[in-house]
């Protein structure tokens, strides 16, 4: 999600007008059974979501194209029995998966150049499901070679994202979160993107509380059992500066040129914990 003190994109726009249209379910005030619904068929759509992106990963090859991925992505939403999330958005994103090749940071719309060996390429999925959306991301190599301080970068983004995720339990602050993640990405040398942050998600892709990977503990959000929310580090190995590509009006690239990082999973608030609804089989 892009914080509203920076300028928001295409992609942006579009999902907070579907949030104002769809039906939120606030937790505190909701029916155990509306509750238990939400669980039950986020942990189905969750499911193929995980499913799916690990498949995705044994998929890509040297050579592919953006939009070949993307061709295959789709059928697959389909064939497992959910739907393309971003064709329902109010302005039509050019795809059914994101992918950012090595500047790109996020919202890449699919292209017809081909991946070469050692590129750095993030997938960032949405999908519907029975009145219910799931959301994630990961970012890989290409091939068998690649830049070691591209898979450092990787390692120490999605070891920030496992640190946030390990903070969530009832009555943890989305600062917790944030804190943690900020902590493991600086630690790693790494520039941490703050203008595009998680989420909460259900009935629609964005929904509150925000999820910055930043922050401080204590502060923000207090989590309750039945949250579902998307943590998402973003990462960069230089500068975190980051801008709107005119051309597509929607990638999202570095400034300065720097491999840029993406990883995400949804997760559920549990009475003890956690329980991450996008894992694969």
């Amino acid at each position: 999600m892009l914080l509203s003190k920076f300028r928001t994109s295409t992609v942006e726009k579009s999902k907070k007008a579907m949030a104002s249209k769809q039906g939120i379910i606030n937790i505190e005030t909701a029916s155990r059974a509306e509750v238990d619904q939400k669980i039950a068929t986020m942990r189905e759509c969750g499911k193929i979501l995980g499913n799916l992106l690990r498949d995705l990963r044994d998929y890509v090859q040297p050579g592919m194209t953006g939009k070949q991925i993307d061709a295959w992505v789709r059928k697959e939403i389909v064939k497992r029995g959910a739907k393309v999330a971003y064709d329902m958005l109010d302005y039509p994103f050019p795809g059914a998966i994101c992918i950012s090749v090595n500047d790109e940071l996020v919202h890449g719309a699919p292209t017809d150049e081909p991946l070469e060996e050692g590129d750095k390429v993030s997938f960032d999925l949405d999908i519907y499901y029975n009145g219910y959306f799931t959301d994630s991301a990961f970012t890989m190599i290409v091939g068998d070679k690649g830049n070691p301080a591209v898979k450092k970068m990787i390692e120490v983004t999605e070891a920030s994202m496992w640190e946030g995720i390990a903070q969530v339990k009832p009555g943890a602050h989305i600062g917790d979160v944030g804190h943690a993640v900020e902590q493991v990405l600086r630690k790693g040398h790494l520039g941490v993107i703050e203008n595009y942050i998680g989420h909460g998600i259900g009935k629609s892709m964005h929904e509150p509380p925000e999820v910055p990977n930043y922050g401080k503990k204590g502060h923000g959000y207090r989590l309750v059992e039945g949250d579902t929310i998307c943590i998402e580090p973003m990462s960069c190995l230089g500068k975190p500066a980051n801008y709107v590509d005119k051309d597509s009006n929607w990638t999202v690239r570095m400034k300065d040129g720097s491999v840029g990082c993406h990883c995400e999973h949804t997760v559920l608030v549990t009475k003890d914990g956690y329980e991450i609804l996008t894992l694969p089989d």
